[in-house]
């Protein structure tokens, strides 16, 4: 359990990052966390990118349909003119933010701005995702979250995709990814590959 720092009259601040793989809850606990700051009488805004609309245009929703009102923009920058006067920033599915979302973390931190972010580390292909292992670096506190398997029970930490699709950026649910671990996710891997195999054969 995440607990947050001691502060008083938030006189500094500072980045934290929630991370895992589909389906470990990161933004429920981003919600709990900017839930949390709105009981402390923080100012907090919300923020995603626009272009994910999975469950609402204007919405930060869980996978466990909890969920808060958030701004969509259209780049990281966006977050630096929105967030004046702002005690806490949320950032949702930072994976998906360009390359400037770190030092645009970094800057809104070095005002006094407590920034949550919550992303995916690593992509289906399990390869560092976007922006996040910049974010990783220069954040003061990291959570690591982890799904359940849904092949033998096991702490979850990737991402696998069930679709045949190469595009790294692939809006889906259960319908199209599984929670795996690490060697479940390996397994269906080469599972894919003999597949392939098997096409490009004709068998």
């Amino acid at each position: 359990m995440f607990l947050e720092p001691h502060f008083k009259g938030q006189r500094s601040g500072w980045i934290e990052v929630i991370c895992g793989s589909m389906f470990s809850g990161k933004t429920e606990e981003l919600i709990r966390r900017l839930k949390r700051a709105k009981i402390a009488n923080q100012r907090v805004e919300i923020f995603k990118p626009k272009f994910d609309t999975r469950y609402d245009e204007s919405k930060v929703v869980s996978h466990d349909s909890n969920h808060v009102l958030s701004t969509p923009v259209e780049n990281a920058r966006r977050l630096l003119e929105l967030a004046k006067g702002v005690n806490v920033v949320g950032v949702d599915e930072a994976q998906f933010f360009d390359r400037e979302l770190p030092e645009v973390c970094q800057e809104l931190a070095l005002r006094g701005v407590r920034v949550i972010a919550a992303g995916l580390d690593m992509d289906f292909r399990g390869q560092p995702f976007g922006p996040m292992p910049h974010l990783l670096a220069v954040s003061e506190y990291i959570t690591k979250v982890h799904a359940i398997c849904q092949h033998c029970g096991n702490l979850a930490t990737h991402s696998f995709r069930l679709a045949h699709d190469e595009g790294t950026l692939m809006l889906g649910e259960k319908d199209v990814y599984e929670a795996r671990c690490r060697t479940c996710y390996n397994m269906g891997n080469i599972l894919n590959l003999k597949e392939e195999d098997n096409n490009k054969a004709g068998l």
